[in-house]
């Protein structure tokens, strides 16, 4: 594990390259740049791969590794102690819609645990960071996981394309209300920073899309698993995680119990 001087160190270098990407990405303004959609959720654009280049040049040093949707992945990162996970757009048709529930994500792992991570959404201007050693800071003041007894009344946080796709159709009618909501890095960033108190996805997931919701979440001292309840480790030769979820350490055991028995899309 990372020293706290080195994770700081880390996160300043997270914030400095998350800037640097959000100045590129805000110079694109919807229906002025190319879009190659393929329908659904299959949708790249130009603005993707721009942002992808920004933070590799502000982030990787020598021997780092590096994982990003963006880039032909290179198997060296496998023998890595430390290794860079980032989503340069995650919620790319939020972006292409205009919906403002889209981020950039950085994520840091250290012999394939999350440390330390970055998710800014320029949209809303809301940026949070955190390490395991340090905590976590929304928009420079720190936050904890929210500290709710149980899921009454509770706000949990939905993958848009399943809530319309109904297969969240089992969770409606109980305690806590559901907030369909774009970008998974996103929703755990929300869920690190009190802002909601847990999400789960019933689909799976690449590590570039949950490295740096993970990391802050459990810096925030909240808690995080593969569903069903399963260790998640990063940098792995398969990059695809099943179901994952996360919320408060309060309402974990709630959130374990509803997401147990459910049957993952494949």
């Amino acid at each position: 594990m990372l020293a706290e001087t080195a994770q700081r160190e880390y996160v300043a270098r997270i914030e400095n390259a998350l800037k640097a990407a959000k100045a590129v990405a805000s110079q694109y303004v919807r229906g002025t740049f190319e879009v190659n959609d393929r329908g659904g959720r299959d949708v790249v654009t130009e603005v993707d791969q721009a942002v992808s280049g920004v933070l590799r040049r502000a982030l990787l040093a020598p021997d780092e590794g590096w994982l990003s949707e963006e880039d032909v992945d290179d198997s060296s990162r496998l023998s890595r102690k430390v290794v860079w996970i980032v989503d340069p757009l995650d919620g790319t048709r939020e972006f292409v819609d205009g919906v403002p529930e889209w981020s950039i994500s950085i994520g840091l792992a250290v012999d394939g645990n999350p440390v330390a991570g970055g998710i800014c959404n320029p949209a809303t201007g809301e940026l949070f960071l955190g390490a395991l050693d340090i905590g976590v800071t929304y928009n420079n003041e720190p936050v904890v996981a929210a500290p709710r007894p149980s899921l009454d009344g509770a706000v949990v946080l939905a993958s848009r394309q399943e809530y319309g796709r109904g297969e969240w159709a089992r969770f409606e009618g109980r305690q806590f209300s559901i907030r369909p909501t774009g970008s998974v890095a996103y929703k755990l960033a929300l869920v690190s920073a009190g802002l909601a108190d847990a999400t789960w996805t019933l689909s799976p997931k690449h590590e570039w899309d949950v490295a740096a919701g993970v990391a802050l979440v459990k810096s925030a001292g909240g808690c995080v698993a593969c569903v069903p309840n399963t260790e998640l480790r990063l940098n792995r030769a398969t990059t695809l995680l099943p179901g994952l979820a996360a919320s408060s350490s309060s309402v974990w055991p709630q959130v374990l119990e509803l997401t147990s028995g459910v049957e993952l899309a494949r």
